[in-house]
């Protein structure tokens, strides 16, 4: 049906391109439903979870709608959302293996440190802080603090990612490390115990 209607008004890659740039919710939704399925399936091929798969989709979408009035397109648009979606489920993939790595070298760490009931209980204590503390930054501090330090992106690689400029991040970045700080004070002596002893 969305191929038809394309071929019935005979528009163009080029003519759709402007229409959603204008915000034409209509076609943007028809472009969805063309290639959603298909997306998500390719998508699924690299990551074996169709929930995950389907998000990454759903997300590659939002981004395009959301930069819409900005984003330039030099290839297909089928290309353009292809590229995208391959490119983010990479970026899933090394994330989950930071994920699994992290998770190793956690459980080693506490294995070794943590030998007392006592030391069990400043972990976890000191795990929901860091949560907790993490849920008070605004969400694109989060999301920026989260991908520098739990999937060791450079400022260079999130500023590209978020399309915000390197300084943004850097700001981001600080204002997080500042927050975080005054939220843990209190167990920053706790931290250098564990770690040094």
């Amino acid at each position: 049906m969305v191929n038809l209607f394309f071929k019935v008004l005979q528009i163009s890659e080029t003519d759709i391109l402007n229409e959603i740039q204008q915000g034409n919710e209509r076609v943007f939704e028809m472009i969805f439903r063309k290639y959603y399925q298909s997306l998500s399936n390719y998508a699924f091929s690299f990551l074996k979870d169709m929930d995950d798969s389907e998000e990454i989709v759903q997300g590659v979408f939002l981004k395009l709608w959301e930069q819409r009035e900005s984003i330039e397109i030099s290839v297909s648009l089928k290309s353009y959302l292809y590229r995208a979606v391959h490119n983010t489920c990479l970026n899933r993939i090394k994330h989950l293996k930071i994920q699994d790595v992290y998770k190793e070298y956690n459980a080693e760490f506490l294995e070794e440190t943590y030998d007392s009931a006592t030391d069990l209980l400043y972990k976890n204590e000191l795990e929901k802080r860091i949560a907790d503390a993490l849920n008070k930054l605004p969400e694109q501090c989060r999301l920026i603090f989260k991908l520098s330090r739990f999937e060791e992106l450079k400022y260079q690689e999130i500023a590209d990612q978020l399309g915000l400029s390197i300084k943004t991040v850097e700001n981001q970045i600080g204002k997080a490390l500042r927050i975080m700080r005054t939220e843990l004070s209190d167990y920053l002596i706790i931290l250098l115990i564990i770690h040094f002893f």
